[in-house]
């Protein structure tokens, strides 16, 4: 079974329609309540889905920063290597010592510019890791926001059923706790 915001809300909507027939105030006050909570429902859903998604983008993006990070040390450990055999051949002298020692040289521009390049890439997958504990963050805040607002539609369903204000009232309050939740999201 799967779950879908919008024809949930539709669904609701439609629910909330047919009680408002009954000509009753107290039911149509509700049915209007079950209605504004079942957009807001939705609402809270598509975008606790789009958190969710950046959140795992930006993880993936992060692996992949380090993947290039670690490629670049590699890289500039093998220039190292490199770099010190040349020193080594340079130091012995000959005829190619000159050669030698320029190219020992060479490595050691080289290795600046990949270490350089290496703490870039380190550095943009910090900076994605905490983009994604962000999205996170505001995926687990909706969760808990749109749960509320749902749990507020269900109790909505049972005062009209039952024709008890409390209930009414205890939604509208559920629907604030998922309004105050759905708020942290964007200001934690």
């Amino acid at each position: 079974m799967t779950h879908d915001p919008a024809l949930e809300a539709h669904e609701h909507a439609e629910h909330a329609e047919h009680a408002a027939h009954a000509n009753d105030p107290f039911i149509s006050q509700v049915s209007i309540t079950v209605a504004v909570l079942a957009v807001l429902a939705a609402s809270v859903s598509s975008l606790e889905t789009v958190e969710s998604g950046r959140a795992i983008t930006s993880a993936s993006e992060a692996v992949l920063s380090q993947d290039r990070a670690t490629d670049t040390w590699n890289e500039y450990q093998a220039d190292s290597l490199k770099r010190h055999l040349y020193g080594i051949a340079a130091g012995g002298g000959g005829p190619k010592a000159a050669g030698y020692a320029r190219t020992a040289s060479e490595q050691t521009a080289k290795q600046t510019e990949l270490r350089n390049r290496a703490r870039e890439e380190e550095a943009d997958r910090d900076r994605l890791m905490t983009e994604s504990r962000v999205h996170e963050h505001r995926h687990h805040w909706l969760t808990a926001a749109g749960t509320m607002v749902e749990i507020g539609i269900a109790i909505c369903t049972v005062a009209i059923i039952t024709r008890r204000r409390q209930f009414w009232l205890g939604s509208i309050l559920l629907a604030v706790v998922g309004l105050g939740l759905f708020a942290a999201a964007y200001l934690t």
